[in-house]
C-alpha cells in the first residue's frame, strides 16, 4: 500500500477503537509520506505535506502516550507463581478467561522466537487468541532478530502472518536487537506479564507423552505471572 492507503486504513483503525493497530499504521505511513515529500519540489505541496505529516504524528503520539499512561495505572488482580516441575499452567489455565470478546487486539513483547520450540508457544498462544476473542483484528508482535538465521526466522513469521490473514486477522512484526521486557497487552485492559516470557514449559520426556499437545501437562520452570486491569485500550 502506498502512504495515502496506509495512513486511510489507520484513521479508520482510530474510529474503530483498533489504537495499537491505528498507531502502527501511523508510523509507517508517515515514513512513507516524508519519503514523499523529501522527492517534491514544488513548496506549495510541501507546506501542504507537511501540515497533514504533523497531524498524523501528533495523534500517533497521542495514542503512544495513551497506551503508556494506561499501562503505568494499571493494579494487579492475579499474581501467580509458578514453582519448578509444576503442572497445569497453560496459557488457558493462566489467563485465558482475560482472553474474551472484548479483545481486538493484542501485543506481544517476546524477545526469544528462534527456535522450534518457541514458535510452537507462539502458535499455541496464537491458537487460544483466536478461539476465544472472537473480534480479534490484530497482533502486534516485537521480538529480536535471530542474529543466526534472520531468513529462517522472516520465513516462519511470513506463514504465521499469512495463515492469520485468511482468518482477517493481521499480524505486524517489529524487530529491537535490545528488547528484554516480556509482556502481553489486551485491548480489553487486561496486561500480562510472565518473568520467563511464553517460554516457561520444559518438553516432554520422553517426547511422546502427555503434555506434547495439551500444555497443562508440561513440567514448568520456576517463575511468576502478574496480570493487572487497567482501562481499555480503545
Amino acid at each position: 500500500m502506498n502512504a495515502k492507503d496506509i495512513l486511510l486504513k489507520a484513521v479508520q483503525c482510530d474510529k474503530e477503537g483498533r489504537i495499537l493497530e491505528a498507531q502502527n499504521l501511523y508510523q509507517d505511513g508517515i515514513q512513507l509520506l516524508m519519503d514523499v515529500v523529501s522527492g517534491e519540489t514544488d513548496k506549495a505541496k510541501n507546506r501542504v505535506y507537511m501540515e497533514r505529516i504533523k497531524e498524523y504524528i501528533d495523534r500517533a503520539e497521542q495514542i503512544k502516550l495513551r497506551v503508556q499512561r494506561h499501562m503505568e495505572s494499571g493494579e494487579i488482580v492475579a499474581s501467580i507463581p509458578i514453582d519448578e516441575n509444576s503442572t497445569g499452567h497453560s496459557y488457558k489455565s493462566l489467563f485465558g478467561k482475560y482472553l474474551n470478546g472484548d479483545v481486538k487486539e493484542i501485543l506481544l513483547d517476546e524477545p526469544y522466537l528462534t527456535e522450534r520450540y518457541q514458535f510452537q508457544n507462539f502458535i499455541a498462544l496464537l491458537e487460544l487468541a483466536v478461539k476465544q476473542c472472537k473480534k480479534l483484528k490484530y497482533v502486534r508482535l516485537v521480538t529480536k532478530p535471530d542474529p543466526k538465521n534472520p531468513a529462517g526466522q522472516e520465513s516462519i513469521l511470513r506463514q504465521i502472518k499469512d495463515d492469520l490473514l485468511q482468518r482477517n486477522i493481521t499480524l505486524a512484526v517489529k524487530f529491537e536487537p535490545s528488547l528484554h521486557d516480556r509482556k502481553i497487552i489486551l485491548s480489553n485492559g487486561y496486561i500480562i506479564k510472565i518473568g520467563r516470557g511464553l517460554h516457561f514449559f520444559k518438553p516432554t520426556n520422553p517426547l511422546y507423552s502427555l503434555g506434547l499437545c495439551d500444555y497443562d501437562f508440561r513440567n514448568c520452570l520456576q517463575t511468576d505471572v502478574d496480570i493487572c486491569r487497567t482501562k481499555t485500550f480503545s
